[in-house]
């Protein structure tokens, strides 16, 4: 028996559908796939269960957005005297911490992206992006809650550690505890206590990543759960509709990742079955309070990468994504997928390289112009005993640290670094007790915050091309698989 995944229709939104021809008609080793794998991507609820956005006076300082008021491109904009202008007008850095503090204030309303410096040397940018539920400084690491909590953290722990936008996975909350119960909580900021930004990926990930599960046809995706074996049906609709009942301030469009690697024919049938997707997920979304964004698809063939984020461009969406990446193909593939694919997507929008986490990644990334990344490493790899640090990766559990009672990094102004010793943290890593799991998972997620907190103020002050060169270096050519 087959139990499909629709669920009872809200109550009406006001309509945020762009009026294109189709909104108009009636119609313990780690995995490599997806920077360590698997991103874990029914009843009506009253009016007013539904999840609204907090006020700036009923949420913490760090998420208060900025007033919902238009800037007038006609006044006057301070600029430091050092600053130069790119070819559109956007002020290449800021040298000054006068400059990026009145740059940081600049009241902007939901759903705007507004560009505050770029470097010379490359396309990396510094911006902020509102949303309902504050506003978000880019380029930054977003972690990931894939069932409405990031493993091993509160929500208050999570802020501590300088995140702004949380991740959460649309398949996984529909299995538990399901979409109508988060939406009787008040939606799933509610629900979670988490005052913040956050997104709610589509499923569309588990297409991939539960591929002896599924079975892909035109209509939609026909799962088996994991959990007790029922056959599930998600389509582009009903995504949407869990979605909308979730509540996040973004959410993302359901769309087919191909594996690596894969034949062309099959990768070309996966990305225009995306896009025909892509317009069913903006004819059933409809809440103005949720922005909707397109995946660019294409595998590792460039041409086919090209023409899929042209295509989501021409449907004017709030925000782009590139999928389909760190899904097992080399460092190198990854590189040259985003540097082709991010120039094409429009300036004045968000960019987000899902699934991407390292380092290297996202400072290459970066430096093509992507603003977004999540990843779940930073937990992972903190359930494994390993340690982010100052751009390397070490483990924790090696003898070396037993009789060492050093900070984890000296640098790092987090919980643990501040409070507790390398010996400590091995102790506990080696007794298997939860407290080391938490207090690893703090300091990973703050370390790579605080890396993408480092490239903005890099970018301001036009020092990135030099201080992260390191990074920058083009990733060693690997062998491509035939196919």
């Amino acid at each position: 028996m087959m139990t499909s995944i629709g669920v009872t229709k809200l109550p009406e939104f006001q309509s945020s559908k762009p009026q294109t021809p189709e909104s108009q008609s009636s119609e313990s080793p780690l995995p490599a796939s997806r920077s360590s794998q698997s991103l874990s991507r029914e009843s009506q609820a009253p009016q007013s269960q539904i999840p609204e956005a907090q006020t700036p006076e009923s949420r913490p300082l760090a998420f208060q957005s900025y007033p919902s008021q238009a800037l007038d491109p006609k006044a006057p904009q301070s600029r430091s005297p050092e600053s130069q202008l790119s070819e559109a007008g956007i002020p290449r850095f800021v040298s000054s911490a006068q400059s990026l503090s009145s740059a940081q204030s600049l009241p902007l309303p939901p759903f705007q992206f507004h560009c505050q410096a770029q470097c010379l040397h490359t396309q990396a940018r510094a911006g902020q992006w509102t949303t309902p539920h504050g506003t978000v400084d880019t380029p930054r690491f977003m972690p990931v809650g894939t069932t409405a909590t990031v493993k091993g953290m509160t929500p208050a722990q999570l802020a501590e550690t300088g995140a702004q936008m949380v991740l959460a996975n649309t398949y996984h909350l529909h299995l538990q505890p399901g979409e109508s119960i988060v939406a009787k909580a008040g939606g799933l900021h509610r629900f979670m206590q988490w005052s913040g930004p956050m997104l709610t990926d589509s499923g569309g990930f588990q297409v991939f990543s539960l591929s002896g599960l599924r079975k892909i046809k035109e209509e939609g995706v026909i799962f088996r759960s994991p959990r007790d074996g029922r056959l599930i049906n998600l389509t582009p609709e009903k995504s949407i509709e869990i979605q909308n009942h979730l509540g996040a301030d973004v959410i993302m469009a359901f769309d087919e990742c191909p594996p690596y690697p894969a034949k062309r024919e099959a990768v070309e049938a996966a990305t225009d079955r995306t896009y025909r997707w892509l317009k069913r997920c903006i004819a059933a979304h409809d809440r103005a309070d949720q922005a909707l964004f397109g995946i660019v698809q294409g595998g590792t063939f460039l041409d086919l990468r090209r023409k899929a984020a042209q295509d989501l461009v021409d449907l004017d969406l709030r925000g782009y994504a590139i999928g389909g990446v760190s899904v097992g193909e080399p460092a190198h593939l990854i590189q040259s997928i985003v540097e082709a694919t991010t120039p094409l997507l429009p300036p004045h929008k968000p960019r987000y390289l899902m699934g991407v986490g390292t380092y290297r990644e996202m400072a290459q990334a970066i430096a093509a112009g992507v603003d977004l990344f999540d990843c779940v490493i930073p937990t992972r790899l903190a359930r494994h005993g390993a340690v982010l640090s100052q751009g390397d990766r070490w483990n924790i559990k090696n003898a070396q640290y037993r009789e060492d009672f050093g900070p984890l990094d000296e640098t790092c102004s987090c919980y643990t670094c501040k409070n507790f010793t390398r010996a400590y943290l091995n102790h506990l890593v080696r007794s298997r007790e939860i407290l080391a799991y938490t207090l690893l998972s703090i300091h990973n997620i703050t370390e790579l915050v605080r890396f993408t907190q480092r490239i903005r103020e890099s970018i301001f002050a036009g020092r990135f091309a030099q201080e992260f060169a390191t990074y920058l270096q083009p990733a060693p050519a690997e062998p491509q698989p035939a196919g």
